[in-house]
């Protein structure tokens, strides 16, 4: 075992299991704080640039501890100023993050997994199979990594992502702890400091995650719907032959209520050509919506190899768009961003060594008709 493999990372603790590991070693919980603010808002990675601590505590942490982010072994950067990055993560295999500049506005993209377990026939992620949960320490380091992008921190200087969206690689809510830890210290006054309406998780709906995630953060919720019937989605999102959309609806609900403002849920909703893009879907959407404090985010599918979907046409997704809003749905259509470096939505893939064993045969959904009362889920 390397020497770094024995020392304690204390880049993924939040403020509470940071003032534990101090604990643990014989020190005072207050000195989490300052080393919180160290690592976070001012980037260091080596504890004697900690000028504020003891120099014996310093030698201490020095011996016990260490600040280490996951290795970049790549960066791209679209003609759109999108910028995707390569992290290799322990065992070898590697994930994708994605900064989305918008003017003022740059929205992180993060993954929570090597790989993904869910499957979802539209996702080049849900091919790669699944190798493991990301830790908490992989997670944040996303963050920095995307900080340090633009120089030295500059803990007074102009916010370098604004914005945090869990929509990467990986189910969120199936690695809930690390998850929960990271978001945590995004939101933390003496780490990110972000609002918690600007860190966003994304989920395919694991419900008995989602109940508990609200009594651990309130953190903002994106909802991966797209299909507006059970028999669709059971194709599409194979999570909902274990909890249909009913079910889900009802979390996302429970989910709100526990929050103390008036926050509604993002429903994401991926087009694809002649599967889930119809009118009478469209209507089927706007009814289903009706129960839920919500804002729609169409996403016009991103092409991947071997995935056997298409983009649907300009005019089938205004069309869409505006049955939706006649519906009194507020909707907005998500711009391509990044599909250059293969970093549009849905396109993430990294390098899995996948565990699942999962068949390489890519098998599209088959069309399915609107009412979908004649069709078979794949099984």
């Amino acid at each position: 075992m390397s020497e770094s493999n024995t020392k304690t990372n204390l880049l993924g603790m939040s403020p509470q299991t940071l003032g534990d590991f101090f604990e643990s070693i014989g020190e005072k919980r207050f000195r989490s704080t300052q080393v919180l603010k160290w690592i976070h808002q001012f980037g260091v990675d080596n504890f004697d640039d900690m000028t504020n601590i003891s120099k014996a505590l310093r030698a201490k942490l020095t011996d016990v501890a260490e600040i280490r982010e996951p290795e970049v072994v790549m960066q791209k950067t679209s003609k759109d100023g999108t910028r995707k990055w390569v992290i290799k993560t322990e065992g070898g295999s590697s994930v994708e993050m994605v900064l989305i500049p918008d003017g003022d506005r740059k929205t992180l993209c993060v993954s929570s997994q090597v790989g993904c377990s869910l499957d979802c026939s539209f996702c080049s992620t849900g091919k790669q199979g699944f190798n493991r949960n990301l830790t908490a320490a992989e997670i944040i380091g996303q963050v920095r990594i995307a900080i340090k992008s633009y120089g030295p921190f500059d803990p007074s200087g102009d916010r370098r992502v604004t914005n945090v969206v869990l929509m990467g690689m990986g189910e969120p809510l199936m690695n809930f702890n690390n998850v929960v830890e990271a978001v945590k210290l995004m939101m933390e006054d003496n780490a990110y400091g972000l609002s918690k309406r600007r860190v966003t998780l994304s989920t395919a709906g694991v419900v008995p995650a989602l109940d508990k995630l609200g009594d651990e953060t309130d953190v903002s919720l994106a909802v991966s719907l797209h299909a507006p019937n059970d028999e669709l989605r059971d194709q599409l999102v194979p999570i909902n032959r274990r909890y249909p959309i009913n079910e889900l609806i009802d979390a996302c609900n429970r989910y709100l209520g526990k929050l103390n403002d008036k926050r509604v849920a993002t429903v994401e909703y991926t087009l694809i050509a002649g599967i889930n893009d119809q009118p009478e879907h469209a209507r089927q959407l706007v009814k289903l919506l009706r129960r839920l404090p919500s804002k729609l985010n169409l996403i016009p599918f991103n092409p991947f190899p071997n995935s056997g979907y298409d983009r649907p046409s300009d005019e089938a997704i205004d069309a869409f768009k505006q049955i939706m809003l006649r519906g009194n749905i507020l909707t907005t259509v998500r711009r391509t961003r990044g599909d250059d470096v293969d970093a549009a939505c849905g396109q993430l893939v990294g390098q899995v060594q996948d565990r699942t064993r999962r068949s390489e045969k890519y098998i599209p959904v088959q069309q399915v008709s609107p009412d979908a009362s004649t069709q078979t889920p794949l099984q």
